[in-house]
């Protein structure tokens, strides 16, 4: 890790290293991913089936393909009361945040017209749940959650198996008790496009949501169009932004709780502070030396950890802009006056008590973010995900009739007759 001077200079070379770190751009990959998809939508869960085998040394076949009650009941005997506990208080918060995101239909009627919106759930969605360096059922309930709060009618989940074939009994926990329907011993690049396109076992789905590796990135990707998806997720990224007022020792905790998860994440503080950023520092390199997953977080810190000092809290802000970090933690003196100045974010944390993972597990806001930059544009997972919108138009003769020719007149000066005839036809 090191200490850098906010600068021209140094400001391209932190952007242009965080767009290093975007992992679908890789030809290999992209091929060993496209021809992988091309099997599942010719072969379907013979193929599926063949590639569980293949990857995750397992014999899944359409005798155990699908999760079992029994095995659900198995879970929970190997999860203790308190983490259910835990889980069914944070499904509460999920769901009470996402309520209040909920839409409704509305119609507007005036003089023989009627306007509106209808606003319905989608049919049936597909949520990847990651199964590989670690378990994540924070995730499920993430995604499950909002779609049943949507009325999403079936909530379809994949998530990889173990060598035994078995799902970590966390993730199922939590799957039943947010409210999935189905559950797919199923992980990788196969699992999109199962959901894609749908097999004889496997729903095809409307929408795929969920976090997961390169190859289940390249998947989404590939699918997209056949299926809606949420985003391509990139590897996860922490900003922090304070001043002289912070917590050192909690910021190098925050800093490092994004590190763990992989060795291209990044995890970033821009202060205005000298002091500060010396202090983070060391708190860093002492917190290291006691973490178990060392390894990953030390890749991470070495490669896209950055400690930049800026002038002046203007130019800190315009920085935490370019970046548009998928987290984002104000630790000033007035964090909810400088959260006005700041316009790019996933999900922003205000104070020194309100750290990244009260977001991921407990808070209630989604943690499925926007990664790479593209919080410039892109919002966090949320019931809009989940449902269609439709426009109702209604005319009465009455109210057409005084607008037809200006409809008409418009349509010709597109060259489209057959519309304008459309029109006047009702008035000839």
């Amino acid at each position: 890790m090191k200490i850098i001077k906010l600068n021209n200079e140094t400001r391209k070379e932190i952007l242009n290293t965080l767009a290093t770190r975007s992992h679908t751009d890789n030809d290999e990959y992209t091929k060993i991913v496209n021809d992988i998809v091309e099997n599942v939508r010719l072969n379907g869960d013979k193929a599926v089936f063949e590639y569980t085998n293949k990857f995750d040394k397992a014999d899944i076949n359409e005798n155990n393909f699908i999760v079992t009650e029994e095995e659900i009941k198995e879970a929970y005997s190997l999860v203790s009361d308190r983490l259910i506990s835990i889980i069914r208080n944070s499904i509460a918060n999920i769901k009470a945040f996402h309520e209040c995101q909920l839409r409704q239909s509305f119609f507007k009627t005036e003089d023989g017209i009627i306007l509106g919106q209808r606003v319905l759930p989608l049919e049936t969605v597909g949520l990847y749940v990651p199964g590989g360096k670690a378990a994540y059922p924070s995730s499920v309930l993430m995604n499950v959650v909002p779609a049943k709060v949507a009325g999403v009618k079936c909530v379809q989940i994949a998530t990889p198996v173990n060598s035994e074939g078995k799902i970590n009994p966390n993730t199922l926990v939590a799957a039943k008790e947010a409210g999935a329907d189905i559950i797919y011993k199923m992980g990788g690049a196969q699992a999109i496009a199962a959901f894609a396109y749908g097999t004889d076992m496997v729903k095809k789905a409307d929408k795929i949501c969920g976090p997961g590796n390169i190859f289940v990135a390249l998947a989404k990707r590939a699918v997209y169009g056949s299926v809606n998806i949420d985003s391509i997720a990139g590897p996860s990224e922490i900003l922090v932004l304070a001043d002289e007022t912070a917590n050192p020792r909690f910021v190098a905790a925050d800093l490092l709780s994004q590190a763990e998860h992989d060795e291209m994440a990044s995890a970033i503080l821009v202060t205005t502070s000298d002091t500060l950023a010396q202090k983070v520092k060391d708190e860093l390199n002492a917190f290291i030396e006691k973490l178990p997953r060392k390894d990953i977080i030390t890749s991470s810190i070495n490669n896209y950890c950055y400690l930049v000092v800026a002038d002046s809290m203007d130019d800190a802000t315009k920085l935490v802009d370019d970046i548009a970090s998928e987290h984002l933690e104000i630790v000033t003196k007035n964090p909810f006056e400088t959260m006005t100045k700041v316009h790019n974010a996933g999900a922003i944390f205000l104070g020194e008590y309100s750290s990244e993972p009260l977001g991921d597990y407990y808070a209630g806001p989604n943690h499925v973010l926007p990664t790479n930059g593209t919080a410039r544009f892109f919002s966090p997972l949320s019931v809009d995900d989940f449902i269609k919108k439709s426009s109702v138009i209604s005319y009465s003769r009455e109210a057409l009739e005084p607008v037809y020719q200006e409809i008409v007149d418009f349509a010709k000066a597109e060259g489209l007759t057959a519309h304008a005839n459309s029109i006047a036809v009702r008035f000839e």
